[in-house]
This record gives C-alpha cells, structure tokens and sequence, in this order.
C-alpha cells in the first residue's frame, strides 16, 4: 500500500536503548505506535523528558535529532510499530 513512511519496524517485548534513528528526515516527524498490555515508558533523553507509553498511546518526534528510548517495563507485553 502506499506510504509516506519509508520503512515500518515491529518491535516486539524488547527494550529500546537510547538512540537516534539513523534512515529518519531530520525535518520529518516519525510514528511511534505502542499496543499491546505493558505499563512501559518513553523517555527523551535530550528534554530530560519522561511519558507514558501505554497501549494506544502514538507518539510523533524526530527521531533523527532527538534521543529517545523505552527502558525495562514490569508488567505485561509490548508491541510498537515505529
């Protein structure tokens, strides 16, 4: 189907260390979407910001300039598409 996305990762159950997303438009925004039955977080590290991140929750950020990860969570499973 067509997209204006250039590629499209499933991320099951893994933590997701600090990083910048290498592929991503540095004046594009990317589509982080969380589901499944987790209670995990989503930390932006370069706004010493922490959100919640729990199933249905979409997040739009560069991932290009900012660094972001998802750290351990205790409960439940974890889906994302990004």
């Amino acid at each position: 189907w067509p997209s204006i996305y250039v590629s499209i990762d499933v991320i099951v159950n893994q933590e997701t260390p600090p990083h910048l997303d290498k592929v991503s438009a540095p004046s594009l925004l990317d589509l982080l979407v969380s589901l499944g039955t987790h209670d995990a977080q989503f930390h932006i590290s370069d706004l010493s910001s922490i959100f919640g991140y729990q199933p249905g929750t979409m997040i739009y950020l560069s991932g290009k300039l900012l660094c972001h990860s998802v750290p351990k969570w205790e409960n439940g499973e974890r889906i994302a598409l990004a």
